[in-house]
């Protein structure tokens, strides 16, 4: 592995798009690495605004307690916004341009971009992770990842089970060869034996909750409620959103995509190209627990540098 320092001179310093990650990443003692440093304060803010014991959930809670819903987004995001914190404090000089979030990684994009505050932020979260969760205990659903083909491939294996009547959505486009779809555990395992008749590599996610799907519908119209009461400013930086891969700031109209993003696909392999030529940006950091965002990034646009930020020293990142 090599490590490029973030300080570069004016002339060459890069213009990162900050990429924050979503639930999937969660480990034990996610917070562990950032216990010492001065950004660790930020958990005083978010324990009581979204009504959890982050300090728990970040340093003893282990991994079934992680495994659910709520925890682990609340966990995430915490986390993801303790490193952020840490890369403005010591980095101050990086040219950080535009910002994006898989998933619940938007909240930790939208506090970063100023957008929201990191209480609001936190009381969202907790919101919408309550929300998942009790959508999942009612009406169950599963997930799968499909390599090997393009998203319109997937697409029209999907098609062809709606047109059967079976409940089967595309979920997320994560890179140019995967793609995962969300609907009834039915059908995710009988789309496991067409997708291997076509030579796909398929592997059903460990998760209860089809996600981005019309079966979210209960918890979007839940966390509509919770975002109806919530301030949106102007913000310093534009984000790119899941639900139309376009660059949006601050204001009202994050009600509405927020509320969207639930029940709609997440575009990620398209924000990264929104990111890339229509921002400007020239390298991806990787912000938050796990690198899975550096590495699909890398897969989308190969040319484009991209790096993940390790926790908390030295200055630097990891390519």
């Amino acid at each position: 592995m090599t490590t490029t320092h973030l300080h570069e001179s004016s002339d060459s310093s890069p213009r990162y798009a900050v990429l924050f990650p979503g639930q999937g990443v969660h480990r034990p003692g996610t917070g562990e690495p950032w216990r010492a440093t001065e950004s660790w304060e930020l958990v005083e803010s978010v324990s009581p605004a979204s009504g959890f014991d982050v300090v728990e959930l970040l340093l003893t809670a282990d991994q079934e307690t992680l495994s659910r819903t709520d925890h682990a987004q609340i966990s995430v995001f915490t986390a993801s916004l303790l490193a952020w914190s840490e890369l403005r404090r010591r980095e101050s000089d990086a040219r950080v341009v535009a910002v994006a979030g898989h998933s619940l990684g938007e909240y930790t994009a939208l506090v970063a971009a100023g957008v929201l505050s990191v209480a609001d932020g936190a009381w969202l979260v907790g919101e919408r992770g309550r929300a998942m969760a009790e959508v999942a205990r009612r009406r169950p659903g599963a997930m799968a990842a499909v390599m090997g083909a393009d998203v319109d491939e997937v697409a029209a294996l999907v098609d062809t089970f709606r047109q059967e009547g079976a409940d089967l959505w595309v979920a997320n486009h994560n890179s140019p060869q995967q793609t995962v779809i969300a609907g009834s555990r039915t059908a995710i395992d009988a789309a496991a034996s067409r997708a291997a008749d076509a030579g796909l590599r398929y592997s059903v996610l460990p998760v209860t909750a089809a996600r981005h799907s019309p079966y979210m519908e209960p918890a979007s119209a839940a966390l509509r409620r919770a975002l109806e009461l919530t301030h949106f400013a102007a913000g310093v930086l534009p984000v790119v959103a899941n639900v139309d891969a376009r660059a949006h700031y601050g204001g009202s109209q994050w009600q509405e995509l927020s509320t969207r993003q639930l029940v709609s696909r997440v575009r990620w392999v398209e924000s990264l190209n929104t990111l890339h030529e229509e921002l400007d940006c020239t390298a991806f950091l990787d912000i938050g627990p796990g690198g899975t965002l550096a590495g699909l990034a890398r897969r989308a646009l190969p040319g484009v540098p991209a790096h993940k930020f390790r926790a908390p020293a030295p200055l630097s990142v990891a390519a």
